[in-house]
């Protein structure tokens, strides 16, 4: 598979997880921010694919901000995806699915979710966590969201659960400008 738009040159392939469900604003003015940033500074978006919910929202902003999008649908939800996206790729399962995602790009962000976020989010991290990728990882803690979890992963850390420090793991950002940053420095200190 050809990587769409390498890093190394300012841009990047930001894979976002996030929840598909129709939110209020405490968590879709932040997405909408973030989704703005990420855009304008001529990153492209891989997302799930849904043009539906707070998935919309992001793909959305970026869109309006001059970025591009690249989907990742799955079968059963292809009725849901994004028309107008600049790709759009249907998997045929959700392993091959978060595979795909994971393999388009070059950052991992984590907004506001379900258990399907959640799902995603600890694969990801498993896999850094075993050496299989080292892309930046990045929770965008909006509203305290991740708070809970955040303490979950320190117990961890503290009790030995966790073979790596939890910062090189990842970053627990508590605003937009704050997570696209982080990612920015980590690509191009590479």
């Amino acid at each position: 598979m050809k990587p769409l738009v390498r890093a190394y040159g300012g841009a990047m392939n930001i894979c976002v997880f996030l929840s598909a469900a129709d939110l209020d604003e405490r968590y879709t003015s932040p997405a909408r921010d973030f989704a703005r940033l990420l855009g304008k500074a001529g990153h492209t978006l891989v997302w799930g694919g849904s043009d539906t919910g707070l998935m919309k929202v992001v793909a959305d902003g970026v869109q309006e901000a001059g970025g591009r999008l690249v989907g990742v649908s799955v079968d059963f939800l292809a009725h849901k995806a994004r028309p107008n996206a600049d790709e759009m790729v249907v998997a045929g399962d959700l392993a091959e699915r978060k595979a795909l995602l994971l393999a388009k790009s070059d950052a991992v962000v984590v907004m506001v979710g379900g258990t399907g976020t959640l799902d995603e989010a600890t694969e990801i991290l498993e896999l850094k966590k075993h050496g299989k990728h080292t892309k930046p990882v990045v929770l965008l803690n909006t509203a305290g969201f991740y708070d809970g979890l955040k303490a979950q992963f320190r117990r961890m850390e503290e009790e030995g659960f966790l073979p790596i420090p939890l910062a090189d793991l990842v970053l627990f950002a508590d605003d937009a400008p704050t997570a696209l940053t982080h990612l920015e420095e980590n690509i191009a200190a590479r």
